[in-house]
């Protein structure tokens, strides 16, 4: 907790992400050409879903990260409610686009890979509704926490909406064990996979590199959050004189 809250000074935490932003960019950037390199000339297609089965590897990281995303957000709350940290509401704001774009990116590839698959694009089972879902409340937080912010809120309401978010996420991990769905079981353990090794293996490279990518852009719009919050201050004070 002591680190956390040295961050708390924006100009200690613009001194890091400066210097970090482009480091997490531009090695998420070359992770992610390898992977897709990988992935698409050195694997070898599935025996029964053929060449589609490489959507895998911009699905997964997409689904992964669209999840890790609200419980960026969420973890933002709870520093924002319990400790007040003053960068945890920016924390947040700047998660949530990245985040529903990647849930938006995980509902586009599964649809694409279903079509082939399962005889059509979509299909409202537990995975797909429950994923559904979650883009849509990363669009609701959106409006909620501009909203607050335009009326000079404390960023409390956005906060507690983040953290009753987090109830989509378990439903999204085991809805395909809680109900009978189209979309497979989970492949993909802590010890073991149901995946062919050598279909896998490109895969923990584009999940990395999507990865070091997301938080690249996290501290780009954290940025520039504080760089408006700066100014509109500085107009502020102008106007006071």
């Amino acid at each position: 907790m002591p680190n956390l809250h040295a961050l708390a000074n924006p100009a200690r935490f613009l001194k890091i992400a400066r210097p970090l932003t482009p480091v997490l960019f531009w090695t998420g950037v070359l992770l992610i050409a390898i992977g897709c390199w990988a992935g698409l000339t050195q694997t070898p297609p599935d025996y029964l879903q053929g060449e589609t089965v490489r959507i895998l590897y911009i699905h997964v990281p997409a689904a992964w990260l669209g999840m890790g995303g609200w419980s960026g957000i969420a973890l933002s709350s709870i520093a924002l409610l319990v400790w007040r940290h003053p960068l945890a509401a920016v924390a947040a704001r700047a998660i949530a686009l990245p985040g529903a774009v990647f849930a938006a990116l995980c509902l586009v590839t599964g649809s694409i890979w279903g079509r082939p698959t399962w005889g059509t694009w979509w299909q409202w089972d537990g995975r797909l509704t429950s994923m559904l879902l979650l883009f849509f409340v990363y669009c609701a937080y959106m409006a909620l926490a501009r909203a607050d912010a335009d009326r000079g809120g404390d960023g409390r309401i956005p906060a507690l909406f983040g953290l009753a978010g987090t109830v989509l996420l378990p439903v999204i991990r085991y809805s395909v064990i809680w109900w009978n769905t189209l979309h497979q079981g989970p492949s993909i353990g802590l010890t073991r996979s149901t995946i062919d090794g050598a279909i896998l293996w490109p895969l923990p490279i584009m999940v990395a590199g999507f990865s070091f990518l997301f938080g690249a852009i996290v501290l780009m719009r954290m940025r520039g959050l504080l760089a408006v919050a700066k100014a509109e201050a500085r107009m502020r004070r102008m106007a006071r004189i």
